[in-house]
């Protein structure tokens, strides 16, 4: 998908990226190869400056970030999947006042990773350094900022998709365990209505 997208130009929205893929338009390299201009001289030049460095920086997923819309950050997904890695937290709920996180866990397609407080949860910084993208649920209104308190100036993944404002974008609202019924997913009986 990545190679596909446009909107990461500025001045181009979903709209004009929609003319370009109707145009025949479909990627990078298309558009760059097209000796007649798409837009206007000044947006033709912008248009082909970002392309360019688009493709000089394609497996910088820091570059895309800066240039694409939150909203947007799926796009990457294809491009970044083997530097990918899912990302969970729980926390002690606040107990006595104090909100810590108790476990950190980590998938990225292969391993599982759990970091627990008191035990290894000081690993989890080192760890999720070698990542380029971040995958939650919900994670940019809870999970990162809990993280963040936790380690001070921790180097996330340049580039973070939060899975609950894509899957809400799509029409599925709730929480992650009713939008895992809504897809047919099912947990263990033993874990069924768990919470945390």
């Amino acid at each position: 998908m990545l190679e596909h997208t446009f909107i990461h130009i500025p001045g181009i929205g979903p709209k004009t990226e929609q003319s370009l893929w109707h145009q025949g338009i479909t990627t990078w390299h298309e558009f760059l190869g097209r000796k007649a201009p798409v837009f206007s001289p000044g947006k033709e030049k912008i248009a082909r400056e970002v392309l360019a460095a688009s493709v000089t920086h394609r497996r910088d997923a820091r570059f895309f970030r800066d240039l694409l819309p939150a909203r947007e950050m799926w796009r990457l997904f294809g491009a970044f999947r083997e530097k990918s890695v899912y990302l969970d937290i729980e926390t002690n709920g606040g107990q006595q006042g104090i909100h810590e996180i108790t476990v950190i866990g980590i998938f990225d397609r292969i391993d599982v990773q759990t970091f627990v407080s008191g035990r290894n949860l000081t690993e989890f910084e080192t760890a999720i350094s070698e990542y380029d993208l971040l995958i939650t649920f919900n994670g940019t209104t809870f999970d990162l900022p809990f993280i963040r308190r936790a380690f001070p100036g921790i180097s996330l993944p340049p580039a973070h998709i939060d899975l609950r404002f894509l899957l809400n974008r799509l029409g599925y609202r709730g929480g992650l365990k009713k939008i895992e019924k809504d897809f047919g997913i099912q947990r263990s009986p033993s874990i069924d209505g768990l919470n945390g």
